[in-house]
């Protein structure tokens, strides 16, 4: 019986052992499990199906951070699954057992501090380290280290090292890491030791939809598509980014005048911003704000010969240059040249340029150039051109010519030209140009692109033969004009020209008022004949493009021509028509004129 019962025992633990063991078979790591597995140039999303039929579980990962048509090949053997996940994703990737799921997920963010502190013996401590991608464990270089409240600052070299200079009576700082694409990171140092870090930045969390560039795609205005390489394989994502923290040193005067090293500090910290009372620069970059005055704001900055500053609030001066990335305030005043980014609201003067590339108000006057790629309100004198590209609102005057791109609500006087997309103002010039007008033009030429255009023919009671082309808009277009009578015996030749206005009396109907000069060649230039006229006719129109008018007309004439040259008419306007005297060599008549006209 004891015999009995001890087989029993002995056989009970057998079992017991056995049962262990396949509990522990079954609860065996995922990923510890061993597969068998050969693969030459397959998909990874096929050798992950494969791994898992073969260990009997399921893979969970988000198809974002997943090149999943990458090839990768494996040399046929047995291996566990963690060591095939390792090769497959070597960084930048955990692998996280749930239930029957393995989960393939992005590392999460680790800042390591590899602090070798030793105690300074002087008043400044030294901060050097490194900048890693916590996911790669790349080195990345152009990497901007600073400290906020001191305002100095560093960048990355090709190894991703730095090294900054601090003061040590000040008892808290902390150094803050910036780079393009990546996430801020600020870390507390220990104030009054020199010490080593070792800093990891997370790629910054691009949200969003992607888009396709490609031909027709426009970007907005001060925007840009950024081509954007994502860390965990070949493919692209093309970040639509707006860039107006930038728009200073995008221009060609910018990128000429800034080093490569303040142009990627201004990227990198392109959300951060502080203000100081004063600043002074020799040059962009030799500030007593250091690298970082491109973003403090002042309120009263000097620049030896030109400087580079967040903005102004106040006050600026430059002995060639000045130029700001965000807004102006007040009064500017530049030898040469100034260039604003954002907003300028007062007094502006550059001897040669003055450029806004935002909203612009108030005076500004250049000796050449006026330039504001925003919005302008004020007062705009340039010596040739100025230029706004946005609204402008108030007086613009430029020796050659005025542009504005969009609305222009006021006065452009233009000793050559003037041009404006949309007018809702008044136009003097040689030539102006619009786009569209609810304004008045008034030069030699007046285009408006949608607006008042007609090529008509006549008659009247001096020309036989007319021809007119007008333009503008129905408040105001312009009159360019020339007639003939080609009798061999009784020629006359004119040119001129007029300026007119149309009321609308309904959908056919509309009534024209009109005056216009224009001389008449009778046989010798040695005489001045000047007709000048006045006329009212009624316009029917038929169709869309073809119209018909017809109404009187009266005379001015001015003319020194005492007799007949042979071949040519005269006098002016004979036959039955009768002048009055008006007094020294003027006369005038009651005349008619008929027509008809296109478009």
């Amino acid at each position: 019986m004891y015999q009995l019962s001890k087989r029993a025992g002995i056989s009970t633990g057998w079992i017991a052992i056995f049962l262990l063991f396949s509990a522990v078979s079954h609860a065996q790591s995922l990923l510890n499990r061993i597969v068998n597995i050969s693969v030459n140039r397959q998909p990874v999303q096929e050798v992950l199906e494969i791994v898992s039929n073969q260990g009997d579980f399921y893979f969970s990962y988000n198809t974002s951070i997943i090149n999943r048509n990458r090839q990768v090949s494996i040399s046929a053997g047995n291996r566990t699954v963690q060591s095939i996940l390792e090769y497959i994703f070597p960084s930048g990737f955990e692998f996280l057992e749930s239930g029957n799921y393995i989960i393939i997920r992005r590392s999460p963010l680790k800042i390591t501090l590899v602090t070798e502190q030793s105690e300074s013996n002087d008043n400044i401590y030294h901060v050097t380290g490194y900048v890693r991608d916590d996911q790669t464990g790349e080195q990345l270089a152009d990497a901007s280290v600073y400290e906020k409240q001191r305002l100095v600052s560093s960048l990355t070299n090709a190894n991703g090292y730095f090294s900054i200079r601090l003061k040590s009576r000040y008892k808290k700082a902390a150094l803050t890491v910036s780079k393009e694409f990546y996430q801020d990171t600020t870390v507390p140092i220990q104030a009054g030791y020199d010490q080593q870090l070792s800093i990891t930045l997370s790629p910054a969390e691009i949200s969003g939809t992607n888009v396709i560039v490609g031909p027709g795609t426009l970007p907005a205005p001060d925007s840009v598509y950024i081509a954007v390489p994502q860390p965990d394989s070949s493919t692209i994502l093309y970040l639509y980014k707006k860039m107006d923290s930038i728009r200073v040193q995008r221009t060609a005067m910018g990128r000429f005048l800034l080093s490569s090293r303040l142009r990627i500090q201004s990227i990198n910290l392109g959300k951060f911003f502080t203000a100081r009372p004063v600043q002074f620069s020799l040059t962009p970059g030799l500030s007593s704000n250091g690298r970082m005055n491109p973003q403090v704001v002042n309120n009263f900055s000097f620049n030896v010969f030109g400087g580079y500053s967040g903005g102004v609030n106040g006050f600026e001066l430059g002995g060639l240059f000045n130029l700001d990335k965000k807004d102006m305030k007040y009064a500017q005043i530049g030898g040469l040249f100034n260039l604003v980014g954002g907003n300028m609201n007062g007094f502006q003067v550059g001897g040669l340029q003055n450029t806004v590339l935002d909203d612009a108000g108030g005076l500004q006057a250049g000796g050449i150039n006026n330039f504001v790629r925003g919005q302008f309100s004020g007062v705009q004198v340039g010596g040739v051109v100025n230029f706004t590209n946005k609204n402008f609102e108030g007086l613009q005057i430029g020796g050659v010519g005025n542009i504005t791109g969009n609305n222009m609500s006021g006065v452009q006087i233009g000793g050559v030209f003037n041009y404006a997309k949309r007018l809702k103002g008044v136009q003097i010039g040689l030539i102006n140009i619009s786009d569209s007008s609810e304004g008045y033009s008034i030069g030699l030429i007046n285009v408006v692109f949608r607006g008042y255009h007609k090529l008509a023919f006549y008659s009247n009671e001096v020309l036989p033969f007319n021809a007119a082309f007008k333009t503008g808009n129905h408040k105001l277009y312009s009159i360019l004009l020339g007639g003939a009578n080609p009798d061999t015996s009784n020629k006359i030749f004119s040119f001129g020209y007029g300026i007119g206005r149309e009321w609308k009396l309904g959908k056919s109907l509309a009534l024209n008022f009109e005056l216009n000069s224009q001389y008449l060649y009778m046989g010798s230039w040695d005489y001045l004949n000047l007709l000048n006229r006045a006329t009212f006719s009624l316009q029917f129109r038929i169709g869309k493009y073809f119209g018909i008018y017809a109404g009187p007309a009266y005379n001015v004439f001015i003319s020194d021509q005492d007799r007949k040259v042979a071949g040519y008419r005269y006098p002016v306007p004979g036959g039955s028509l009768q002048s009055n005297s008006l007094g020294g060599n003027r006369s005038g008549w009651l005349g008619w004129q008929a027509g008809f006209h296109f478009f």
